[in-house]
């Protein structure tokens, strides 16, 4: 009973994190599908569509579903469910990481972007396609304290557009419109301060863990 208490204060601060993105992505897929009119914001979605719907669709299961691997009573009463949503996540999130850089590499900077921040869409989103590889090679191999910390890592990447979304809202607030430089600074420290949860909360773990299962059965979590 205690470790379900414990799950839902967990479960709805991330739920609420992802709730950002998922609304975001939403509304995208709606200009899309219900043409929308086009900006000089939006038109790089309109003419390459492809990337931007695969990414919000692999970004929203990765968000919302990965929130349910990192609650433990959750993880220990479902056992079977978190190995098999593990398979999908960690396809999910090397799809957000791939269309992330397939996005960068190919569409052309909005205006309020710049340089900066397309290197650091760059660095963060193979940070996250590493994470989340290291992550699926540890749990193969049954070491499942690696296995954890790393899939924490990918996923704190993942919730950065989350964590991103507050600090843009909070400067736009007590400070006003962000310039190229102050919108790439606050979106690469989103994803810093992410990783720096993560990497806490992972230091406050046990030590290492082998899996007494098969290998071929663990996912993710």
């Amino acid at each position: 009973m205690t470790t379900r208490r414990r799950d839902w204060p967990l479960l709805t601060g991330l739920s609420a994190l992802s709730a950002v993105p998922t609304f975001g992505g939403a509304l995208r897929v709606a200009a899309l599908s219900g043409g929308a009119e086009v900006t000089p914001a939006n038109e790089r979605f309109f003419a390459a569509p492809v990337p931007v719907l695969l990414h919000i669709a692999a970004a929203v299961t990765f968000s919302l579903l990965g929130a349910f691997q990192f609650a433990p009573g959750f993880r220990h009463r479902h056992r079977a469910w978190h190995r098999r949503a593990g398979r999908l996540l960690v396809g999910c999130g090397l799809m957000v990481a791939a269309t992330g850089w397939w996005m960068n590499a190919t569409y052309p900077l909005p205006p309020g972007d710049g340089p900066l921040l397309m290197v650091l869409r760059y660095l963060f989103a193979a940070g996250m396609f590493v994470a989340v590889a290291a992550g699926f090679v540890a749990v193969r191999r049954r070491r499942l304290h690696q296995h954890r910390a790393w899939m924490m890592r990918g996923y704190a990447i993942a919730q950065g557009a989350g964590t991103q979304g507050v600090l843009l809202s909070t400067w736009m607030l007590a400070v006003g419109p962000t310039t190229e430089l102050s919108r790439a600074l606050l979106m690469g420290a989103a994803w810093t301060l992410n990783l720096l949860v993560a990497e806490w909360l992972i230091r406050r773990r046990p030590g290492p863990v082998t899996a007494t299962r098969p290998a071929t059965l663990a996912a993710t979590g």
